[in-house]
């Protein structure tokens, strides 16, 4: 059926449209005063003076800040623990989210409520840290990847979804001769994409994120993550801006000149990129997977 559309329909049209894309363009502009910081007049961005558009254009920035010592090796150790830990963490998750669907699963409800639990308790960052330090955590790179491989919100969202699927798929791949393993992997994971791409989002954005864990439990250099280095560096930033305009010749131009603001802003940029440019491309995920694993019947 066709609708004829009022004056109040378009009027609503309008405010509605006018408001999200107010509300779009308070969200972008953050993103897009930081970049256009790292790339104009250092002297005019240290003064205040670049607010709407960028002045005398220049990336010279991010080619002096990638010399900076320690940045490339803590890029590479927060690119290995968001890679490795969200792959684990979703197959983790996931196999975990599975069993606890398994009627035959001895003390299902009793470790489901266990596991669940610990969403709403934990002991605090004192003992968490006890615990790490003895199980010789401390400057170990498998304390970023081993205590995130199973999350009880990631398994939650994930057992609802699977409880969404047709039972009959599971039960004729078991009637031929299929195990809890083969069930999982060929069955009940290829199925599971959007759930698991969504947990992946999440995982991903906290592990690229996360740096407390490195400020408690890593002293040497070679475990720092750019989260922690983008902390230090911000803290840092009048001390290195002077060591990169040491390195320079004599005459340089204030264009170029780097300024703690330089400093602050380049590299918050760098860690702030990957992630907008990967969380675009699994929204579609993300969204299907949360509208489904939330739909019972």
């Amino acid at each position: 059926m066709l609708f004829k559309r009022t004056k109040g329909d378009v009027v609503f049209s309008v405010f509605n449209y006018a408001f999200f894309i107010l509300f779009t363009l308070i969200c972008v502009f953050p993103f897009y005063y930081l970049f256009i910081q790292t790339i104009s007049n250092n002297d005019l961005s240290a003064r205040g003076l670049v607010t709407w558009f960028p002045r005398d254009l220049h990336f010279s920035n991010y080619l002096k800040v990638l010399e900076i010592k320690g940045l490339s090796q803590a890029a590479l150790v927060s690119v290995g623990r968001t890679v490795i830990g969200t792959a684990l963490t979703v197959v983790g998750s996931a196999f975990l989210g599975y069993l606890f669907t398994k009627k035959k699963m001895w003390g299902r409800s009793f470790w489901y409520r266990f596991v669940v639990v610990t969403m709403y308790f934990n002991a605090g960052i004192i003992p968490w840290y006890i615990i790490m330090m003895n199980l010789q955590m401390t400057n170990n790179f498998l304390a970023y990847i081993l205590p995130s491989i199973v999350s009880p919100f990631y398994v939650i969202l994930i057992k609802t979804f699977i409880e969404s699927l047709p039972e009959a798929l599971q039960e004729s791949a078991e009637l031929d001769g299929a195990g809890t393993m083969t069930l999982f992997t060929k069955i009940v994971f290829p199925l599971i994409t959007p759930i698991a791409a969504t947990t992946a989002i999440f995982s991903a954005v906290a592990q690229w994120n996360s740096f407390i864990d490195t400020v408690f439990l890593m002293t040497e250099p070679k475990y720092h993550t750019l989260q922690y280095v983008l902390l230090k560096y911000l803290n840092e930033s009048n001390s290195l801006a002077a060591i990169i305009r040491s390195q320079g010749t004599a005459n340089v131009d204030l264009t170029n000149m780097q300024t703690p603001t330089s400093i602050r802003t380049t590299v918050s940029m760098i860690v702030v990129l990957p992630i907008l440019f990967v969380y675009p491309f699994f929204q579609r995920y993300f969204v299907k997977g949360i509208m489904i694993g939330a739909v019972k019947g």
